[in-house]
């Protein structure tokens, strides 16, 4: 009988976290049993390692602005050969994009709780960031793609943790379909030197496990407060010497209060141990949100394709 209360209490807790909050609050510690990870997927004890400087994002750098050029976002479908549907996307256009000119493509993935609306709708507002950024010439010049990274039939948020192999497949969607299709709808460069990819929580998983496994495809990787999904380094790095070569950027930040700060340490470490380029920024005092991820968007979108 207790074991079957202790289910259920589980099962209720579940239910009223994701009727407030999209994206799941990871408890310092991790979730009871999982030592901090979910199921099968890699976890782990944060890692004592060298974080880099955390400097404050400026006042204002997630407000609209006024007297400035606006881009645009626009929702496209285009038809999944590996999940044999018809799926969705964002796509944010910078202010004046012209057809005539090339552009650089950063993927921007969303949470175990999300879908391609999440950055959008759910606090993350990466238009406006992104038209700041613009506005003030600190970025090269870009389209961003925000996709459903969870690549099944049935791809809404009611999946939540039950959708976890969907999102471990994603990468045949993102690379056999939708970036052939970015790559003929719009005006873009297709070699590795100007695609990017980067995600938070499971989309940071997503973007380590993939950017890393496809680096003749992304030249630059972000994991912000990435999940448990992400896969240890040894894993994700079993060629240190092509990493070198191939990489050119690997960028990682957490809230220094979310419990899920192991996953990113533990890369960081292994990183550093074998003499790897890395960055991972502790954000003081911040657990597993959106102002952790906003900010990673404002930093990572200013180093890429430069």
């Amino acid at each position: 009988m207790k074991k079957v209360l202790f289910t259920v209490a589980l099962a209720l807790v579940a239910v009223g976290a994701s009727a407030q909050e999209p994206e799941f609050r990871m408890p310092m510690g991790g979730f009871g049993g999982f030592g901090g990870g979910f199921g099968g997927f890699g976890g782990g004890q944060q890692v004592d390692v060298k974080f880099d400087e955390y400097v404050a994002a400026p006042e204002g750098f997630d407000k609209e602005r006024e007297g400035i050029d606006h881009g645009t976002v626009q929702l496209i479908e285009y038809k999944s050969e590996s999940v044999g549907t018809v799926r969705k996307a964002n796509v944010y256009l910078p202010p004046k994009y012209d057809p005539n000119k090339k552009y650089s493509v950063l993927y921007l993935l969303h949470g175990i709780g999300g879908d391609e609306w999440e950055w959008m709708n759910d606090g993350g507002v990466p238009n406006i960031i992104m038209d700041n950024l613009y506005a003030d010439g600190k970025v090269a010049d870009m389209i961003v793609v925000m996709p459903n990274g969870r690549a099944a039939e049935n791809d809404s948020r009611a999946g939540g943790m039950a959708s976890s192999a969907a999102f471990g497949v994603f990468d045949k969607d993102l690379i056999g379909s939708l970036m052939p299709y970015i790559n003929s709808h719009f005006s873009t460069y297709t070699d590795k030197m100007h695609t990017a990819i980067a995600g938070l929580s499971m989309g940071g998983g997503q973007s380590l496990n993939f950017g890393l496994a496809n680096m003749d495809k992304f030249a630059y990787v972000g994991g912000f407060s990435s999940a448990p999904n992400t896969q240890r380094a040894a894993q994700l790095i079993p060629d240190v010497e092509k990493v070198k070569q191939e990489n050119k950027l690997l960028w990682m930040v957490c809230g220094g209060a979310d419990g899920l700060i192991g996953n990113s340490t533990q890369l960081k470490a292994f990183c550093d141990e074998n003499g790897i380029p890395c960055t991972l920024i502790n954000y003081p005092d911040e657990g597993h949100n959106f102002t952790v991820w906003k900010y990673g968007l404002y930093n990572f979108a200013q180093l890429i394709f430069k």
